[in-house]
């Protein structure tokens, strides 16, 4: 059973191409050269377009050049996986938040 907060392939956070919309949850006008972070754990759904979610989401999403997304890719899913800290951590918090 896949809910809005877990997916039906089992997964919670990833790293995409950022579509230039979404409508009706579906990418519309082919994507961008960013890349963005979307996380379930954080609130965040794929098939909400940037602009519906919230600003602490936005921060986690990015849009980041390619090697920036997977470097805050890898630190985002570190803090999830931290059980003390992930517990505390609290929601749309990321590491760019803090530069």
């Amino acid at each position: 059973m896949a809910t809005r907060d877990q997916l039906g392939d089992g997964w919670t956070v990833v790293l995409r191409r950022q579509p230039a919309r979404i409508v009706d949850g579906r990418p519309e006008g082919g994507y961008t050269d960013a890349f963005e972070i979307i996380c379930c754990d954080c609130g965040d759904h794929p098939d909400l377009d940037y602009s519906e979610v919230s600003p602490e989401l936005r921060r986690i999403r990015g849009p980041y050049l390619v090697a920036d997304g997977i470097a805050a890719y890898r630190e985002h899913v570190r803090l999830h996986h931290q059980p003390a800290r992930a517990a505390s951590m609290p929601r749309g918090r990321t590491p760019a938040d803090r530069g």
